[in-house]
């Protein structure tokens, strides 16, 4: 058990939801940060007192800033935070794509990955903590004419990059890709993929590591053998 504390996006239902329970489980405490403000809070009663209701907009930088500053608040300090949250795209294809979904894309699989960093680094810091960023198999692939897969290609390369930032003093930074995941980000659901509790198991995984070690990436797919993206 530990008395750690987690701060993670997209924290409403799937994947979130999952490294929730299976952080408090653990012994963490977690600041739940999503938009449904209902949904929040009925998972921070669920959870008990080690958890804290954020509602925020995961694309807004002053949204994050005050979610981490309260969980900070709450909890005495911040040991790791999981860039969780994140769309995909209902029209695929360049030529037969719609830009406003693109900037819709942008601003949370991108923009609000960064402001999840510069939001948490400076607490980060004082614990020598984690960052853990949503990847995919489609930021390790070329997916014709996906627009979502170039955003995670770009989540990818500044992951890596912001590793090596962080490693100057004592931090580290993961990469979760997995391939697809039976959770409401897809509409018609994945039977046979990936369970939101296999994320979070290796989220823990990556967070219950000792010092000497750093885990980059964490790239998983289903046994039988559909990478999906």
């Amino acid at each position: 058990m530990t008395n750690k504390t987690l701060f993670i996006t997209g924290a409403s239902s799937g994947i979130g939801a999952q490294t929730a329970r299976a952080a408090v489980a653990a012994g963490w405490n977690v600041g739940l940060f999503a938009r449904s403000e209902a949904k929040v809070a009925d998972l921070a009663a669920e959870l008990g007192d080690k958890a804290l209701a954020l509602p925020g907009d995961a694309t807004s930088h002053q949204s994050q800033v005050e979610a981490v500053a309260k969980l900070v608040d709450r909890f005495g300090g911040l040991d790791a935070a999981f860039a969780n949250a994140g769309v995909g795209i209902d029209q695929p294809g360049t030529e037969t794509g719609n830009p406003e979904e693109w900037d819709a894309l942008v601003d949370i699989n991108i923009k609000g990955v960064l402001y999840t960093a510069h939001a948490t680094i400076p607490h980060l810091k004082e614990r020598q903590g984690n960052i853990l960023v949503m990847g995919s198999v489609a930021g390790r692939m070329h997916v014709r004419g996906s627009i979502y897969s170039a955003s995670k290609w770009f989540v990818h390369g500044f992951a890596g990059n912001l590793a090596e930032e962080m490693n100057a003093w004592g931090g580290n930074c993961t990469i979760i890709a997995p391939g697809q995941v039976d959770t409401p980000f897809f509409s018609k659901g994945a039977p046979g993929k990936l369970q939101a509790e296999d994320i979070a198991e290796a989220v823990m995984y990556t967070l219950d590591t000792p010092g000497r070690v750093s885990v980059r990436e964490v790239y998983m797919v289903p046994t039988n053998g559909s990478r999906g993206h």
